[in-house]
């Protein structure tokens, strides 16, 4: 797909701000958020005309077709000179807009992604669940590139994932990898994941459960010997397994909550947090990993216990959203209101950061 010069420019603005989205609106310049504040370009106002014409100018007849069908689409872009970029397009007021994130073609170390060491345990799985949820722009799909990338240098084995869309391409090395995009290789998740369990797969990634049908086949899979990397839209781990038994009817859920308790092996939430200096992003994180007392809240339905499991595994290496924030705080690395606006407990937060401050006064 060739990007028209018009693109071209607003990207390589992008590349050159470090920027992490980029924002095509009717009525505004280019927006770019850069640490996680947006910034207008300096050019002129976009009309709906335009926004529509540099939207579709991303898009081949099939996934134009999917637009006007579904109004939504995401699909991921490469220039030689300016590297790869995911787009989602929308409608506001029945016209296309878009934002669009410039991928990295570097995969950064464990350290440097600030993730906890016990994750580098989970790529060397042969079977289970291992999610990594959080919201839109938390780093999740960094988290399950940096996952592939430790299997792909360690392993011999074959690694399929299935995309919403493609963000970072990787080159084998010592697995075979099968990287599949939606609406350009495949139709839909559930349906691709069904096909990938055929094609002799160790491990799967699935860039989003995002239904019953592709949460249910992805648990069969964790549980019939294959490791399963997912990532979800839940902010923390205990409200990810509550999702997750939710979205099933009544019915199902005895069934479901049974299959999840045998084969989850560990949940990462994420968040990226405006740093002290505002000149950058930290990682906050929780971390859970699935132990005898979890696997029995989880059939008995005590979603809400699992936070005191993390809590007495601190020596494990688990520990829940808040305790990530304090800790980022003491170091210096976020402000005492970054701290309190992300914590899930904000009262809590603020009587353990006073508590802190008056002991060393």
């Amino acid at each position: 797909m060739i990007i028209t010069t018009e693109m071209q420019r607003i990207l390589a603005l992008a590349r050159r701000a470090e920027a992490s989205d980029i924002h095509i609106v009717a009525g505004l310049p280019p927006l770019f958020r850069i640490n996680g504040e947006i910034i207008l370009a300096d050019s002129p106002p976009l009309s709906r005309e335009d926004t529509k014409r540099l939207s579709f100018s991303f898009l081949n007849d099939e996934q134009i077709k999917v637009f006007e069908r579904d109004w939504q689409l995401c699909c991921s872009v490469f220039d030689e000179k300016l590297g790869r970029f995911r787009v989602s397009i929308y409608n506001q007021a029945g016209n296309p807009e878009m934002s669009i994130r410039p991928v990295t073609h570097v995969i950064r170390s464990r350290e440097d992604l600030r993730l906890p060491m016990q994750i580098e345990d989970l790529t060397r799985l042969s079977s289970g669940l291992v999610l990594v949820t959080g919201p839109t722009g938390s780093g999740k799909t960094t988290t399950m590139n940096y996952m592939v990338d430790l299997i792909n240098s360690e392993r011999r084995c074959k690694i399929i994932t299935i995309e919403d869309p493609v963000e970072y391409v990787h080159t084998q090395k010592k697995a075979i990898i099968v990287q599949q995009e939606l609406y350009t290789d495949v139709k839909s998740f559930n349906k691709a994941l069904i096909h990938v369990l055929r094609q002799d797969p160790d491990v799967v990634c699935v860039g989003e459960m995002r239904d019953l049908d592709t949460t249910a086949t992805a648990l069969m899979a964790a549980e019939t010997g294959h490791l399963v990397i997912a990532t979800c839209h839940t902010p923390n781990c205990f409200q990810t397994i509550e999702r997750i038994v939710s979205i099933f009817p009544d019915n199902q859920q005895p069934q479901i909550i049974m299959q999840l308790s045998n084969c989850l092996k560990a949940v990462i939430a994420q968040r990226l947090i405006q740093a002290s200096n505002k000149k950058s992003r930290v990682l906050a994180t929780e971390f859970l990993l699935v132990d005898a007392p979890t696997q029995r809240h989880i059939r008995e339905q005590e979603f809400h216990q699992i936070i005191s499991v993390i809590q007495t595994g601190r020596k494990r290496g688990m520990h829940l959203m808040d305790d990530s924030l304090y800790d980022l705080y003491q170091n210096g690395e976020i402000t005492y209101e970054a701290a309190i606006n992300n914590s899930f407990n904000p009262r809590a937060m603020r009587e353990r950061l006073l508590d802190q401050r008056d002991a060393q006064l």
